[in-house]
């Protein structure tokens, strides 16, 4: 049996144009121009699209679609473990992700989502939330070395001081589609509810709407951030995590993507090098010489072997 010829040009240049701003299972909210919102299902029994997608869409009833197609994507950020993966967003212009210092992050899921978005494309930041709590210090000192290889480390405290929180946050946020991923824990749902004051009510509105059950973050939701007190742009709330597989990258390309040994890489003396044992290798002169942190060379072999490399 013949599978069904995909749409020409013509027939998708025809359709309505939307975005996708929530999905679950086959079940898609697609806002359209003029910010109306429509319910969704994809042609055929893929469902492909995740939230930031342009897609092309055919309505069938007032309210109602099916998405024909999906425009071509700038990126897209998600993580991929031996058995499934996971899509956060498309189209994303920068990523925030958020860490605290109650519950003590880790390192090793910090980066991961580091060297996640630096294969995608796209710029990350970090910010610490609950700096108001003891274990401040600790937790700046731990991140010292991420602000050392060039990534913006914010501070925040959002439920002692969340004014002066959002007033460091807007000037990165205007105008741009931000992602922010983070453990749980870490004060995801504070930090939107401070952005999007009805930020409940619209989770709540839409799981009713793509029947998904539950009203908490439990699949990326998009928020237009308008013309309110950020200025426009757009908010993306993604679930929290507690893993973070990165199995879409090769172990040979582990090191690029990580700033801090990348710098230290072109020296080597084989262009294959793994950086283990290898001699004439600069990125281990640079770890016995402090200007790698051990911490984070541990992580790289800890990626490595598991990204199958030899």
């Amino acid at each position: 049996m013949k599978g069904r010829r995909p749409p020409s040009r013509e027939h998708l240049q025809g359709l309505d144009s939307g975005l996708v701003v929530r999905g679950h299972g086959r079940h898609y909210l697609v806002q359209v121009d003029g910010g109306q919102r429509v319910q969704c299902v994809p042609r055929g029994k893929k469902s492909d699209a995740v939230v930031g997608d342009r897609v092309r869409w055919l309505p069938t009833s007032p309210g109602e679609g099916v998405i024909e197609a999906i425009e071509a994507r700038r990126n897209l950020l998600y993580r991929q473990d031996e058995w499934r993966s996971k899509s956060f967003a498309a189209n994303v212009d920068q990523l925030l992700v958020l860490v605290a210092v109650e519950p003590v992050f880790s390192e090793s899921l910090l980066s991961r989502a580091l060297i996640a978005a630096a294969e995608a494309g796209i710029e990350a930041r970090i910010a610490l939330n609950k700096t108001d709590l003891p274990g401040v210090d600790a937790a700046r000192q731990r991140l010292a070395i991420y602000t050392a290889m060039g990534v913006e480390v914010m501070e925040l405290a959002l439920k002692r001081e969340p004014e002066v929180s959002l007033a460091r946050l807007k000037p990165w946020l205007q105008g741009a589609t931000t992602l922010v991923l983070g453990p749980s824990g870490t004060g995801k749902s504070t930090l939107t509810n401070l952005l999007v004051p009805d930020a409940r009510a619209q989770v709540g509105e839409i799981s009713v709407a793509l029947n998904s059950g539950r009203h908490t973050t439990t699949h990326t939701q998009w928020y237009d951030l308008g013309a309110g007190a950020v200025g426009e742009g757009a908010w993306l709330d993604s679930p929290g995590f507690q893993t973070f597989g990165i199995q879409q990258i090769g172990a040979m390309r582990l090191a690029s993507l990580m700033p801090d040994l990348s710098v230290h890489a072109q020296g080597c003396r084989f262009a294959n090098c793994t950086h283990r044992q290898e001699p004439g290798c600069t990125v281990r002169a640079a770890l016995e010489a402090g200007r790698i942190a051990a911490s984070r060379y541990r992580i790289y072999l800890e990626l490595f072997e598991e990204l199958g490399g030899r």
